[in-house]
């Protein structure tokens, strides 16, 4: 038995069927489909005898499959840019937020500042952040921009940390990302890149925008990205995460 979460809500499954896939030289394909029980002695899952994979059982494998594992169709927010069965990318215009430091070259420091306009991406491989210039809904052409933020590494990854991020990925834990990241201390830059465009610094930035010098983002601080936008970010065509 293995405890699994689906939605919101955790259950037992047990290991109950395997398909065996077959492939000829010609190009041909044959499946079958075997039960599996366990070894009496050790518990091990033991794969029985098989039989061919008929037009029946796939169907049912399917349909089970889809209600059970795919994403459920839900109401889409007009922030929310892609879904897939593996990750959401979503936008946040720009606004003022809380930022929490504890840096010892910023201090342990607190203050609402204003951001730019943030695209996030939580899926199977990492959580990641960019930023966006102006204030309208990202098309699949907006250019993306390095994360202006400590706790970042190259392609927009978060070092989620102690951060408290959701277990899911999905449209309802949305704001329990945003939260995760805004919410988190930023201590430290990481290696691997410039991330912003500011005379004095990364360290001297963020000491500005905490003592209150800007009252909107500087977006001439941010640094493209090259080739970047947010149209293969959604298509999963901006490079490895990690």
């Amino acid at each position: 038995m293995k405890g699994v979460q689906i939605g919101q809500t955790s259950h037992e499954v047990a290991l109950s069927s395997a398909l065996l896939l077959y492939t000829g030289d010609n190009g041909s394909h044959y499946a079958t489909v075997h039960p599996v029980s366990p070894e009496r002695v050790s518990g091990r899952p033991i794969i029985g005898a098989g039989r061919p994979l008929d037009r029946r059982a796939l169907i049912d494998t399917l349909v089970q499959l889809e209600r059970n594992a795919a994403p459920k169709a839900e109401f889409l927010p007009s922030t929310v840019l892609g879904v897939t069965s593996a990750a959401i990318t979503w936008w946040c215009p720009p606004a003022l937020r809380r930022v929490f430091f504890r840096c010892s070259k910023v201090g342990e420091r607190s203050a609402v500042v204003p951001h730019p306009g943030l695209v996030f991406q939580a899926s199977a491989e990492g959580f990641r952040v960019f930023a966006v210039k102006g204030d309208a809904r990202p098309e699949a052409g907006t250019a993306l921009f390095e994360p202006p933020y400590f706790n970042t590494w190259n392609e927009g990854r978060i070092c989620i940390g102690t951060a408290n991020v959701p277990g899911r990925i999905e449209v309802s834990a949305i704001r329990g990302w945003e939260e995760g990241f805004f919410n988190s201390a930023f201590t430290h830059p990481n290696h691997g890149g410039k991330r912003v465009r500011y005379r004095g610094g990364f360290y001297r930035f963020w000491t500005d925008m905490l003592d209150g010098k800007f009252e909107e983002f500087p977006v001439r601080a941010l640094v493209a990205m090259k080739g970047m936008t947010a149209g293969k970010l959604v298509a999963g065509k901006t490079g490895r995460q990690s």
